[in-house]
Order: C-alpha cells, then sequence, then structure tokens
C-alpha cells in the first residue's frame, strides 16, 4: 500500500510542478509519521522517502532510536518547547514550526557550535487554535534574530485551515510565498529564504502551485490512522 501511494503522490507532484514550470526535484517530500508504526517508516524509505517528520519529541526519538540503520533525514514539524531542543539540535535536519525568539535563543545555546536550520512558522490564518507568528508580526521576528550565529532561518511554514476544497487554500499559500519573498529582500546574514514548507494530504498540489518546496503528507502515504497505532 504505501508503494502505491508514493507513486502516486510522485505524479501528482510531478503534475503540479508541470503546471507552474517547476521541477518535481525541487519540491521534497515529507513522510508525516506521527502515530505510524517504524515498520510502516520503513516501507516509504524503502520506497524512496528519505525525509520523515515527528510531531512530538519523544515520539521522535525512540522511532530515530529504532531506525537508527536507515537513511533518514529527520524533520521536527510539531510546536517546540523551550525545553525540548536539546534533544533535537545535534542531528536534525530541520525543524520546522519556530515561532518565538525563547526557542531560538535555546536551540542557539544548544547547538554548541553546529548550525541549525530552522523555518519560522507562520500563522496566515488567524487561527487561534494553531501556532505561529502573524504575517504582520513576521519581518519583527526574523530580524530579531540576527545576533544568534547557530540558527540558519531556511524559509517559513504553515498550516492552512482544514477545508472541503483544496482551491480554498491558495490564498493563505499565496500569502506566505509573498512574505517569504518580501523578508528575503532583508539581506540578513543568517537568513535564506529558500524553502516554504507548506500543504498536507488534502491540498500540496495547489501548495506546490504556490510555490511548495516541502510538503508534509501522512495518510496520503501511509493510510488512515489508527490509535492503537504507534
Amino acid at each position: 500500500m504505501v508503494a502505491d501511494n508514493v507513486e502516486d503522490i510522485r505524479r501528482r507532484i510531478a503534475r503540479a510542478c508541470e503546471k507552474t514550470g517547476r521541477s518535481p526535484s525541487e519540491v521534497t517530500l515529507v513522510a508525516v509519521s506521527k502515530t505510524f508504526s517504524a515498520e510502516r517508516i520503513k516501507d516509504a524509505v524503502a520506497c524512496g522517502v528519505h525525509d520523515v517528520g515527528e510531531n512530538y519529541v519523544q515520539e521522535l526519538l525512540a522511532k530515530r532510536e529504532l531506525l537508527s540503520g536507515l537513511d533518514i533525514r529527520w524533520h521536527f514539524i510539531g510546536h517546540l518547547q523551550s525545553n525540548k531542543p536539546r534533544y533535537l539540535v545535534d542531528w536534525v535536519h530541520l525543524i520546522h514550526a519556530v515561532d518565538n525568539v525563547g526557542v531560538v535563543k535555546e536551540i542557539d545555546k544548544r547547538a554548541a557550535g553546529r548550525m541549525v536550520d530552522v523555518l519560522i512558522e507562520v500563522n496566515v490564518s488567524g487561527e487561534t487554535t494553531k501556532f505561529g507568528v502573524s504575517p504582520d508580526r513576521a519581518e519583527e521576528l526574523v530580524a530579531s534574530l540576527s545576533p544568534y550565529r547557530n540558527i540558519r532561518v531556511c524559509g517559513l511554514m504553515t498550516m492552512s485551515p482544514f477545508l472541503p476544497n483544496p482551491e480554498s487554500s491558495r490564498p493563505w499559500y499565496r500569502q506566505l510565498r509573498i512574505l517569504k519573498d518580501k523578508l528575503a529582500a532583508m539581506n540578513q546574514k543568517n537568513v535564506e529564504m529558500r524553502h516554504l514548507s507548506m500543504g498536507m494530504t488534502g491540498d500540496f498540489e495547489v501548495a506546490i502551485e504556490e510555490g511548495a518546496t516541502i510538503v508534509r503528507l501522512g495518510t496520503a502515504i501511509f493510510g488512515a490512522r489508527k490509535r492503537n497505532e504507534a
């Protein structure tokens, strides 16, 4: 099942890229493995999916240990509390959801000379149930990160509202792309606005059309989540 799903997703990524004259190689597929077993992750890696994202530090650490022999680039995609960076900074590939200076300060402190790549989470929809800095405060936040030498801001991340029509997400993704270009123009030393992490199972094709370089897919790869799956 995973192999068939990954093949279908890659076809859909290629079609979405073709619409806007992009290469599929510009889009990284991150398998969101929250609640799915290590065996399911092995299936995805066997299909060439080497980027895996987890929402919770404890679950990420457990699966990393179980899958230590595999070629996996681990992404932390959940909300990061300030007491958790010490578990990640030595090895994590990318932290997707930084939205405050306190977390950045802790990452920088714990990194001890290693450059840690992060994305700024932006709450483009303004939903109170979502984390992230508001679009009008994003420039202020990014500017405040300039003193931190072990942090590299590689782009932006967002979650759109869960809407039945994928097209309804387009304005939010377009807004994030415009914001990325604005922040790139700051020419800040530790800012490289290369990535837009946006798009999930229900709307990733629209996100790609609007410039996504990273899409985060869980059920599209692994199938429906079950409560007893870990």
